[in-house]
């Protein structure tokens, strides 16, 4: 899979107890990280860029879920999009079949079974 063939969204503030886990979920597709942040105050984007995240910073005082999404699909580079929220982590068994589909290129999209453990 080429860098740029595959970008992780998020939108963070205050994650820094749950991004790493969810970011060493991904590492392995290897995907360009581009982190929208609504005003943090702890080390979520300290932890983000150690990851080589690229980090936004966005004016939240409005809350407006959409434009804050919008402007990571905009700053995202890859071919195929794929969005996490801080929280959720990918099943390590589906990493090859997301590279495999990313490689393919040949839908507009895919939905994903999610799972929620809690």
């Amino acid at each position: 899979m080429s860098a740029d063939a595959l970008s992780l969204c998020m939108i963070v503030k205050n994650e820094e107890l749950v991004l790493e886990r969810c970011l060493d979920s991904a590492a392995g597709l290897n995907p360009e990280i581009m982190i929208v942040d609504t005003g943090s105050t702890d080390r979520t984007c300290d932890l983000a860029r150690r990851y080589g995240a690229q980090v936004e910073r966005f004016d939240f005082s409005t809350v407006d879920f959409s434009a804050a999404r919008n402007l990571a699909l905009a700053r995202a580079r890859g071919r195929w999009i794929l969005v996490l929220d801080a929280d959720e982590v990918l099943d390590p068994a589906s990493q090859p079949l997301i590279q495999e589909l990313v490689d393919r290129g040949a839908n507009a999209g895919y939905y994903f079974e999610r799972l929620n453990l809690r």
